[in-house]
């Protein structure tokens, strides 16, 4: 993969320029994450908050985790899609939602979290990491 890679919301209002390979890429099984994506699991690619350069107005929205941080995430405020998590007390880190990159074949977890309330007909594939709850 060539770096760097562009990515947008679905209407276009935000953009972003992602300048480097993500760090980790994740798929969520929590049902947070089963709801924000409408499937059974979300996937994120972990990056720092220095390698990716967005441009565009973006409105933000916020929760508890179940780890007792703040659950954070920034969206389009045009067509409601999310471009990104984090937790307020790590600004250098991003968990950008990779689903918006113009190349999406990059969008390969290499584990799986909270797969505690994963669904029952998903199969995770062999070999692949799995923490029950948040990981590590």
């Amino acid at each position: 993969m060539t770096y760097p890679i562009e990515g947008s919301c679905q209407c276009g209002g935000v953009t972003y320029t992602l300048l480097k390979a993500p760090k980790l890429i994740q798929a969520c099984h929590c049902l947070a994450c089963q709801k924000l994506s409408t499937s059974a699991f979300s996937v994120t690619a972990v990056v720092d908050a220095s390698d990716i350069e967005f441009e565009g107005e973006m409105k933000e929205w916020r929760r508890p985790a179940d780890s007792g941080n703040v659950s954070a995430a920034k969206f389009c405020p045009s067509c409601g899609n999310r471009i990104y998590h984090f937790n307020p007390d790590e600004p250098n880190s991003i968990k950008l939602k990779p689903s918006t990159l113009s190349d999406t074949s990059i969008i390969k977890p290499i584990r799986h979290i909270w797969v505690s309330q994963k669904q029952d007909w998903f199969e995770i594939p062999e070999g692949t990491e799995t923490f029950e709850k948040q990981g590590a």
